[in-house]
């Protein structure tokens, strides 16, 4: 069985009965003034034709030539200008059918719209008293469909309503209570009618609202031409309802309709109206109150809307209520509307008719339009009630059936067709689709399939090894397969297989799963002063294979069309921010599947605006209040107001601070001094900064008076041994508070004069006064007076009198000597009488004389330090061991030092030593290195020797043993014998004296490689020997020390220590014996302590020296001992080429080569004569291997005297160290020691041949520096 729903799509050539696609509305109103068009479409296959009835009759379209039918199409088009439209008013059938089957429409009622006039009428004035409540009719004509009301003037412009006056649903205008302005004379109800869009009006009506007085001067004269109409008092009233009328009423509505439930009320005050449900609450998304809370209002009513509703009616006098009871009704509504069928034969299948209603509906059913009880009888076709059942179809029983569910509220129509077929299965999913889905969201792949009988669907994915049946797979009915969860192992290609009893047939389609959009860096809320720039960052992650759009918007709207905000692909940028800028700003990207978004909000400050409005109230002699309005804040509260005054009697133009308040304050009290005229202003400070001054306030003098204080600052000292002077701070104008300002200056000797001496001074701030005796004690007096009086009594400083030199040294000076490098120096105070002034302390003078050792220099450098004048002792730090020190004593006071105490000496005991000067390391060797040293410069003391410290360090860093010896004092040099080769050393190295052991100074050096035996070795090109790379300790300078190199793969290292202040440090280096003119090469390393120098040349040596300059660049101010490093040539690999592959077939074919000279060489001696080898071994004691010689092509001979010699060709043995017997030519002297020699690619030596190195000559006890040449080198070509 097949069900084709609304979206099904059937496939075009098989056999369909009718069904209806589009048809007019049940009740359709037409326009009279257009033509009359009736829908009625419908397909099917073959096309259906079609048919009309007219209340309940065969409506024959050819007997009425205003009536056609549209081609291809059931539409009826009725021209009916000149004709009656009434004629064509009724209920209206379409009827669609073809050979199988017959559809048909809803009943379609057809009337016409209708306007009518409003019936004439003369509307009396109405005359009411004021305070009484008023309603205007409007009753308007019935019109199709109602007409809309509306109350305007005669100017056409819409009557204000509030809750005292509004329109109720009836279109009535009602007044709670009349008020003297509601007189007016165009009061015009409006009905607008919707189909035609015209409008009538009623005529006007007059209202005149009156009060009490005047309806007693008027009644009279208006009684017997007019009704009146009130009678009451406009005394203030309870609420009663106008409508509706009683304490409770009903309403019922029908379901899916709008309820509208209506309360006014009238009263004096205007009563309020609210609502309540009793039994329940409102829906709140379909619920809304209207006319001023008058009308309640429900959309789309369902059941549960039913129940009792109040509303209340309330003023300040009482509360009134009605009670609405709503009864919900329900016009026959779809539970399950029938479907099409699609059968096989003798398949069975079900049409279901479910709908329901209030009243609960009744079904029938018809086929092709005939009640179904009248219809053919059909064996396989069962009716039950709202169901159909089919059971064993046969072929050409397809038919269309209609469920027709009706109760007194409506009907519902509803086509079905049964379509007995046999198709073979079609996909007709689109081949090839491809779905493309976000990661982790839900991906739904189609396979919308056709036949009969229904198609089994089943899928499959990639190699179609299973069908996809469970997790992470959903199989729905319609053959949709659903990912609920998909991720990227769930792309690829599924296969979609439609199957039934029939055939087969498969779709494929494609599934991508991309990465989801995702802001990764969201903009930021930003608080940014104006006519600054802002920027708003937007970092966004997308799937690659996606185009992504950015877009910006403010407020949920577009960005402003202005060129200051400037979008990149990943930020927005505004320049010169203005106050309108600020908002919500939100970057949303957005791809072909989905999209992200971020918003961060934009706050503009700055600072605040000036205060205005500035008063002076509360105004006294010595204060008075201050008021203003603050400015705008701009978006940064103000915390502090600063008030300023300006005293344009003294200081003209001149704004100084007076005093803050909190930013909550718009008030201040201020404290005024006498004598000023004062004028104000206040600037506000927020976040941002200070606002602009406010404008000044107006002006406010105070009367002058007396000085409230003295000058400050009063001070009393002398610049000589026989005056006093007397300082003060002169008083300003504004503390003077009266003209005239003069300073009364008064002073005595303390503990003498009784009496005051003063004088009266105006516009000093000091004076003088002479001929006092020295250092005396002073009590003296400053007083402010004004032509207004005196100031307050002054306070007494005591000062004192000039100073004078001290007069006496200080006796019994004496000094213990702690250890070698602090002394304590004693002395007695000196009488305070001969200090002649105040007494600030000791200072100790003293100085090195020379050292006791012969061998430092004699130097001068004198030190001072200072002790308080309490003391009578103390402390000389940092003495020289060793030494002739010399020292004195003097008193010192305001006025400078005293005479000196005699010289005294003392000297110091030994200490330990300092470092040594020097350490280098010399004549490296395989198992030997020498040690050269310096005697320090600061001995303090005798030496009594040294002490050298030594262990290895492995290629880990790692320390082997201790290994200490003991030097005499009077040796410079070491030579450390049967050390490793090639082996690394740290060396420790340091001076003793008696005291100890000085600081230790090291160093590291390495013996050089094994490379062979001493003896002269066949001829074999050779890498030079590896040179130690040694460091010096001792810096030229004193700013710099352990100055050392290391070279390694990425250049070499310099490292230092310095203790210089300067900062612009240099690396200067220059090519060792350099006759050239050229520069030393520098590098800048600011106040790094190591440099890598990079560039230096393989097998040259480098004089490298460290400087600091002074900030031009140019002035050299210190600088390191220079230091020699040495750049290795880069020798080959070391491996053991003896194991090579392609060094042994060099070899062999090397002796395959020397085997056929020999053999030549032989043949060709047979010829010339016997070889006289006896002869030769007498003639040549030499067992040195010797040339060929080059005319018959003959060795040289040897000596043979020992048969334990090693084999010619021997490899060294495993310890790496090769024993150079007589006459050997290992193969190490070919390729070096792990293969130093090198070869071209065609096998030959590279380089020169040369002999030994002299440092192998040493080893081996020869003395001579030429390297010998044992082979003819010619004669070596032209063998090779």
């Amino acid at each position: 069985m097949l069900i084709l729903g609304g979206k099904a799509k059937v496939l075009e050539g098989l056999p369909q009965p009718p069904t209806i696609t589009h048809q007019s509305p049940k009740d359709y109103i037409i326009d009279p003034r257009e033509n009359i068009v009736i829908h009625c479409d419908a397909k099917g296959k073959p096309h259906p034709s079609f048919s009309w009835t007219r209340n309940g009759t065969h409506f024959d379209i050819d007997q009425d030539p205003k009536v056609t039918m549209r081609p291809h199409s059931g539409t009826l088009v009725a021209d009916i200008s000149g004709e009656k439209v009434e004629s064509y008013e009724g209920v209206y059938q379409c009827t669609a059918r073809n050979e199988h089957g017959t559809a048909v429409s809803n009943n379609i009622v057809i009337r016409q719209s209708r306007s009518p006039l409003w019936s004439k009428e003369r509307n009396e004035p109405i005359i009411v008293q004021e305070g009484v409540s008023l309603v205007l009719q409007c009753r308007p004509p019935a019109g199709l469909p109602p007409p809309i009301i509306f109350w305007m003037d005669i100017n056409f412009q819409r009557l204000p309503q509030s809750s005292r006056v509004s329109q109720a649903l009836n279109g009535d205008l009602y007044f709670s209570n009349v008020l003297k302005e509601d007189s007016r004379n165009d009061y015009i109800c409006y009905a607008r009618f919707p189909h035609t869009q015209t409008i009538q009006q009623k005529q006007p009506i007059t209202v005149t609202v009156l009060n009490l007085d005047a309806i007693n001067e008027t009644v009279a004269a208006l009684y017997n031409e007019t009704d009146f109409l009130s009678d009451g008092s406009a005394e203030e009233r309870r609420p009663t309802f106008l409508i509706p009328s009683g304490s409770s009423s009903s309403k019922m509505v029908l379901r899916g309709q709008v309820l509208e439930l209506e309360c006014i009320a009238e009263g004096l005050p205007t009563p309020e109206v609210s609502w309540s449900k009793v039994s329940g609450e409102f829906p709140a998304k379909r619920t809304s109150f209207l006319h001023f809370q008058k009308t309640l209002r429900i959309v789309d009513v369902s059941e549960a809307d039913a129940g009792e509703y109040r509303c209340t009616a309330r003023n300040r006098l009482a509360s009134v209520h009605h009670t609405i009871r709503v009864t919900v009704k329900a016009a026959p509504y779809w539970i399950s509307a029938p479907r099409n069928l699609v059968l096989a034969p003798r398949e069975r299948g079900n049409l279901i008719c479910r709908a329901s209603g209030t009243p609960k509906p009744t079904i029938t059913w018809a086929m092709n339009g005939i009640p179904i009880e009248n219809s053919p009888k059909d064996p396989s076709r069962k009716v039950e009630g709202d169901t159909i059942i089919f059971e064993e179809v046969q072929t050409g029983s397809s038919a269309v059936y209609q469920c027709h569910a009706s109760n007194e509220y409506g009907y519902l129509l509803s086509n079905a067709f049964v379509n007995v077929l046999s198709e073979t299965p079609r996909v007709l999913t689109p081949a090839n689709k491809v779905y493309q889905v976000i990661r982790n969201n839900h991906a739904l792949l189609d396979c919308s399939s056709f036949g009969s009988p229904i198609p089994k669907i089943t899928w499959f994915k990639d190699s179609r090894s299973s069908t996809l049946d469970g997790d992470p797979y959903v199989l729905h009915e319609n053959g949709t397969l659903e990912i609920h969860v998909a991720q990227a192992l769930n792309s690829g290609k599924y296969t979609c297989v439609a199957r039934n009893s029939l055939g087969i047939s498969e779709n494929h389609v494609y599934l991508e799963v991309k990465e989801p959009t995702r802001i990764l860096k969201q903009p930021e809320y930003k608080v940014v002063q104006r006519n600054r720039n802002v920027v708003f960052e937007c970092k966004v992650k997308h799937d690659p294979s996606l185009i992504p759009t950015m877009t910006w918007v403010k407020d949920n709207g577009e960005l402003p069309d202005d060129e200051r905000f400037v979008v990149d692909s990943d930020s927005l940028t505004i320049t010169d921010v203005t106050e309108n800028d600020a908002g919500t700003y939100t970057c949303i990207m957005v791809t072909t599947l989905d999209q992200d978004s971020a918003s961060a909000e934009l706050t503009v400050v700055e600072q605040p605006d000036p205060p205005t409005d500035l008063e002076l109230t509360d105004q006294k002699p010595r204060s008075v209040q201050l008021t203003w309005i603050p400015g705008d804040e701009h978006n940064s509260p103000i915390y502090i107001f600063l008030i300023q005054y300006a005293d344009s009697l003294h200081h003209h133009g001149h704004w100084h601070n007076l005093t803050m308040v909190p930013g909550a304050k718009t008030t201040a009290h201020l404290k005024l001094s006498p004598y000023v005229h004062y004028t104000f202003r206040v600037l506000a400070l927020n976040d941002v900064g200070l606002s602009n001054p406010s404008l000044p306030s107006r002006m406010y003098k105070t009367n002058p008076s007396a000085p409230d204080e003295n000058p400050s600052g009063v001070d009393g000292f002398g610049t000589e041994h026989d005056n006093l002077v007397i300082s003060w701070k002169p008083m300003s104008g504004h503390q003077a508070n009266g003209p005239g300002l003069q300073y009364k200056v008064m002073w005595r000797q303390k503990d003498v004069d009784k009496e005051w001496t003063s004088v009266t001074v105006a516009n000093v701030s000091k004076f003088m006064v002479s001929g006092t005796p020295t250092f005396t004690p002073y009590e003296v007096q400053v007083q402010a007076i004004n032509d207004y009086g005196i100031g307050p009594e002054p306070a007494v400083v005591t000062g004192h009198s000039g100073e004078d030199l001290p007069m006496q040294a200080p006796d019994n000076v004496q000094v213990l000597v702690l250890n070698s490098s602090l002394a304590e120096v004693h002395w007695e105070p000196v009488p305070p009488k001969t200090v002649r002034g105040r007494l600030k302390g000791y200072k100790v003078y003293y100085w090195r004389e020379r050292s006791l050792h012969k061998h430092n220099p004699h130097h001068v450098e004198q030190q001072v330090l200072t002790f308080s004048g309490n003391k009578s002792h103390g402390m000389l730090p940092g003495l020289q061991p060793y030494s002739l020190y010399l020292f004195n004593v003097r008193v010192f006071n305001g006025k400078g030092e005293g005479p000196a105490s005699s010289n005294q000496q003392f000297e110091t005991p030994e200490g330990v030593p300092g470092r040594p000067s020097f350490l280098r390391i010399t004549n490296p060797n395989l198992d030997s290195l020498t040690l050269e040293w310096g005697p320090p410069y600061d001995r303090n003391g005798r030496l009594t020797g040294y002490t050298l410290k030594y262990q290895t360090v492995n290629i880990s860093n790692e320390l082997g043993p201790v290994e200490e010896l003991a030097l005499p004092a009077n040796e410079t040099s070491v030579t450390l014998l049967n050390l490793k080769y090639s082996t690394r050393y740290k060396f420790y190295f340091n001076a003793k004296t008696g005291q100890g052991a000085g600081p230790v100074v090291t160093e590291e050096a390495a013996t050089i490689m094994d490379e062979g035996n001493t003896q002269p070795s066949p001829p074999v090109a050779r890498s030079p020997p590896t040179h130690l790379l040694f460091r010096k300790v001792h810096p030229a300078a004193p700013a710099f020390g352990n100055v050392s190199s290391s070279v390694g793969e990425d250049g070499t290292l310099i490292s230092w220590e310095y203790w210089g202040a300067e900062k612009n440090v240099y690396v200067e280096y220059i090519v060792e014996n350099d006759n050239s003119e050229e520069e030393w090469q520098k590098e800048y390393v600011n106040d790094s302590r190591a440099y890598v120098l990079k560039g230096l040349k393989e097998g040259l040596s480098y004089r490298v020296r460290v400087v600091a300059k002074g900030h031009n660049g140019q002035a050299v101010l210190h600088q390191s001992e220079e230091l020699l490093v040495v750049i290795p040539a880069m020798a080959a690999r070391q491996v053991d080429i003896a194991t090579q592959g392609w060094f042994i077939g060099l070899m062999c074919a090397i002796a395959l080569l020397i085997l056929v000279l020999l053999i030549i060489c032989f043949i060709q001696r047979n010829k010339g004569g016997k070889y006289p080898v006896k002869e030769k071994e007498d003639a040549h004691t030499d067992p040195e291997f010797q040339p060929m010689k080059e005319d018959d092509c003959t060795f040289g001979e040897y000596s043979d005297t020992e048969d334990h010699k090693p084999l010619k060709g021997s490899r060294t043995p495993s310890n790496g160290t090769v024993h150079r017997d007589n006459s050997d030519d290992s193969l190490v002297d070919y390729g070096g020691d792990g293969g130093d020699g090198q070869f071209n690619e065609d096998g030959s030596f590279i380089g020169q041949y040369s002999g030994k190195s002299s440092a192998r000559d040493t080893a081996g006890g020869h003395e001579s520096s030429e390297a010998p040449s044992p082979v003819n080198t010619s004669a070596m070509n032209s063998f090779v």
